[in-house]
Formats: structure tokens, C-alpha cells, sequence
């Protein structure tokens, strides 16, 4: 049957009732006699159609331009038959036409694929982690919009080209509520884009991920994190506003246990137990990855904890500890370091860096331990956070090297 499929080309006209002298083209797909019609959606005067070559006639730049159209579109679909003469299936004037046309399963949409891609993952990705896939949705549509033209493309359009394209776009993308992408965060979207592409290779929705020779570039950033002197300062100043009092005191704790802002504010009264070493543990699990969470809890930590144990309203939810929205917590932080004259950016998960230097990795905890508390299901997670340390013992060597210069000076003022 494959091989008896006779393909027919022609392109059709027809007179508008409107315009008596203007005519819409059409083309018209012929298979074993069963035709399928499309609209090419242009007109030409009736003076300017040759019925016999079936095509515009004169030299006008919209003759030139409509003719070449017309041959792209010829050309189209005796690639669609082809394509379908390799997959083996019933070769139909309608399914010549849909594959053209980018209708039918082969001839998926950017937007169906990531509309697909997040209907699926919902139930499988976090809620933070779906939100991005979302902001990365947008972007795509706004660059569609604004720089193509068009509210969507054939996927099969998503090449290296409309990669790149998207990547500059985000470079510049800048919403109204907040500054534009850093590097790191242009990129995030491209993995994101990356991720969405390679389904799309799985699902046989494109024949090759349009990614294999673009790489993403992220650039390697500098934890922020407070010092021992930072963390005394914070913890010894007192606040006479109750909920900027209550957000200090969660940001310390998360200082000494390690946990996001998001794992703090999902503690439960039982997930306080006694380890079996008699001491106090948080046992619990890291939202983002699901790992396993089992943290001894430090003095500070637990004293913390103590101070809330009585209140009624947590009692009630039971919860361990008062929770804030994140936006609160860390506009309030950005008060509490100008009250305490610390001049760093803090924000809640400034804390979890501090736990791993300043608590642990610097006070010679080894890193495998730092990493199971963190619950990170890599350690090169955590050697990050371990660079960062060894700068921090460069800088104590040259405060070393600075106070044994001044002690010298000062023998020689002595003697």
C-alpha cells in the first residue's frame, strides 16, 4: 500500500465575494484520489495568476516573494510524505497535510511540549521547583511574543539558533518587579529549557536534542556567610519588636542546626526526639531532595527551642518554632545586621552557609559529617563550602601575620 500512495501537489485558487478581481490561494494535496485543502492565506489579483504554471506571474516583488512561498510550501510536503513513507504508516492526503501543518503528533508545538512537561512533573517536583519551571514558561512566551513575533512555534523549530536568540533575551529580560537574570540565572533557565528539550527527544517529539553543542556556563559564586564574631554580635543584641525578635532567634537556630528556611518552618513538635545518645535530635527530612535528616542539636540550637516550648499557639499547631513568610524574615534580617553595624547581605540562607563554616567545617568537623547534616546527596556540594573555609584561613594567617608585626613594634617601643 506504502509504495501505490500517489502524492499530488497543486495549488488552487478561488475568487473572493468581496473583491470580484482578487483571488485566495489554496493548496490542494491529492493522494489515490482523496484530496485535503489548506489555505495559504494570500491573495493575488486574478491579472497576476497563471492558471497554467500555477503560480504568480510578472516580477513584483510580492510575485517573487509569493512564488518563492509557494515553492517552500510544495517542497514541505513531499518532505511530509517522505517522512511518512520511513515511519511506515498509511500514507492519507489529510496526514501529508497535518505533518505540514505541524498538526499531528510528530508536529508538536514548543508550548505543548513544555505545557506537557509541567502537567506531568507537577506531581513529581516541588512546589519552588515547579514556580521556576513557570517563570521559565513565561520568559519563553514573552520572547516569543516580542522578539518572533508569534505566540508559539513547531518544535521542530527549536534549534541552536532560537537557543542562543532566548539565551540573549534573557540576559536582558528585566519583569517589573524585580532587576534582570545574572549569569547564574540566565542559565537556570536554559537548564531548565535543556531539561524540557531532552523530553522532548524521549518522547520522539524531535529527532536530536537542538542542546548537544550549547553549554551552559555557570559562574562559581562566593557563599556569603557570618563569622563567629557576626553570629556573637546578632545573638547578644536584643530586639523590643516581638517579630523581629522571634525572626532572630530562627535565624540563629537555623545558624546551628544547618536547615533551610523551608525545613525550619515545617518542624513538628515530634520531630524533637532523644537520639541514642541521650541527646536531644531534630529527626526529619530535607524538603528539596526528600534525604534523610538526623541532626544532634547544639546547646544554642536547643535553648532555642526551650524558649518556645510553652507557647500556646504553637502547642495548638503543633509546631516547634514561630514561622514567618521568607520575604519577612529576610527583609526584618536586613535590619537586624544594620542594627548590629554588619554590613553583609543577609538573608535566611546566609544561615545554612554559617553552619557549615563558621559552626562546623572551622571547627575542624569533618566534611563528610557537615555534608550528612546537610543532607546533601553530593560531597562536592559541600566542598563549596570548604574553599570557602580555606579562604577564610588565608585571611586568619594575615590577621596572624598583622598581630605578630604589631607585637614586635611594640617590644621595640618597650625596650
Amino acid at each position: 500500500m506504502l509504495e501505490n500512495s500517489r502524492l499530488s501537489v497543486v495549488f488552487v485558487v478561488r475568487k473572493l465575494t468581496s473583491k470580484i478581481d482578487t483571488i485566495k490561494i489554496y493548496a490542494r494535496v491529492t493522494v489515490d484520489g482523496k484530496r485535503a485543502e489548506f489555505n495559504l492565506n494570500r491573495e493575488l489579483p486574478v491579472s497576476l495568476w497563471d492558471e497554467k504554471r500555477k503560480r504568480g506571474k510578472g516580477f513584483s516583488k510580492y510575485v517573487i516573494s509569493l512564488n518563492k512561498y509557494m515553492d517552500q510550501v510544495f517542497t514541505g510536503l513531499h518532505e511530509a510524505h517522505r517522512q511518512l513513507l520511513q515511519e511506515e504508516v498509511e500514507i492519507t492526503s489529510a496526514r501529508i497535510k497535518a505533518r505540514f501543518l505541524g498538526e499531528d503528533d510528530r508536529g508538536k508545538s514548543l508550548l505543548d511540549l513544555i505545557s506537557y512537561h509541567n502537567t506531568s512533573m507537577i506531581s513529581v517536583l516541588r512546589k519552588g521547583t515547579m514556580k521556576n519551571y513557570y517563570s521559565t514558561e513565561r520568559c519563553i512566551k514573552e520572547f516569543l511574543n516580542e522578539k518572533m513575533g508569534v505566540e508559539d512555534i513547531p518544535l521542530k523549530k527549536l534549534n541552536y539558533g532560537f537557543i542562543v536568540d532566548f539565551e540573549q533575551y534573557i540576559r536582558k529580560y528585566k519583569p517589573a518587579t524585580r532587576m534582570g537574570c545574572t549569569n547564574n540565572g540566565a542559565m537556570k533557565h536554559m537548564e531548565r529549557l535543556k531539561k524540557m528539550s531532552r523530553l522532548a527527544v524521549k518522547l520522539e517529539w524531535l529527532e536530536k536534542d537542538p542542546f548537544i553543542n550549547y553549554k551552559l556556563r555557570f559562574e562559581k559564586t562566593e557563599r556569603q556567610f557570618l563569622t563567629e564574631r557576626e553570629l556573637q554580635l546578632i545573638e547578644e543584641t536584643t530586639f523590643n519588636v516581638p517579630s523581629t525578635q522571634h525572626v532572630k532567634d530562627l535565624f540563629i537556630f537555623a545558624c546551628y542546626t544547618g536547615l533551610s528556611f523551608i525545613d525550619v518552618s515545617e518542624l513538628k513538635i515530634d520531630h524533637l526526639v532523644k537520639g541514642m545518645d541521650g541527646n536531644d535530635w531534630l529527626y526529619t527530612k530535607r524538603t528539596k531532595t526528600d534525604e534523610p535528616l538526623k541532626i544532634p542539636l547544639l546547646p544554642k540550637a536547643m535553648e532555642i527551642i526551650d524558649k518556645y516550648r510553652d507557647n500556646d499557639s504553637l502547642l495548638k499547631s503543633g509546631r516547634l518554632l514561630p514561622i514567618y513568610s521568607n520575604q519577612m524574615i529576610n527583609r526584618t534580617l536586613r535590619d537586624i545586621a544594620t542594627a548590629c553595624g554588619i554590613r553583609k547581605k543577609i538573608t535566611f540562607h546566609v544561615a545554612r552557609h554559617t553552619f557549615a563554616t563558621a559552626i562546623t567545617l572551622s571547627n575542624g568537623v569533618p566534611i563528610e559529617t557537615v555534608s550528612k547534616l546537610l543532607g546533601h546527596t553530593k560531597l562536592s556540594t559541600t566542598q563549596i563550602y570548604a574553599r570557602v573555609v580555606e579562604k577564610k584561613v588565608g585571611e586568619d594567617m594575615q590577621n596572624l601575620m598583622a598581630t605578630m608585626k604589631l607585637k614586635k613594634v611594640r617590644a621595640g617601643e618597650v625596650s
